[in-house]
């Protein structure tokens, strides 16, 4: 079952996130799925929010997720966000163009 998966990191901005995604495709920088190099990935949207940044996933399972976390939790901890904690919901309905 698909999950949706969003984190919120107070305080931070799109440097933090930059400084993310540029770990975990290894300075490829992230335009389309397979940049991540994990499958499952469905969706991917990350933006600035009052007082933070958010990002906003769709995987196609807990299990992918989980996949990717092994790369991307260790990375999250090293830039100081160690203590940040998703919210992760089954998804009813997905839609993707």
């Amino acid at each position: 079952m698909a999950v949706i998966v969003t984190f919120e990191f107070p305080g931070a901005g799109q440097e933090l996130y930059d400084a993310v995604i540029d770990r975990v495709t290894g300075g490829r920088g992230f335009t389309r799925f397979a940049d991540l190099g994990d499958p499952g990935l469905v969706s991917h949207a990350a933006g600035p929010v009052d007082g933070g940044f958010r990002v906003t996933e769709v995987w196609e399972s807990a299990e992918a997720l989980e996949n990717h976390a092994k790369t991307f939790g260790p990375i999250l901890a090293d830039l100081g966000q160690a203590d940040v904690r998703p919210t992760v919901v089954p998804a009813h309905h997905v839609v993707v163009r």
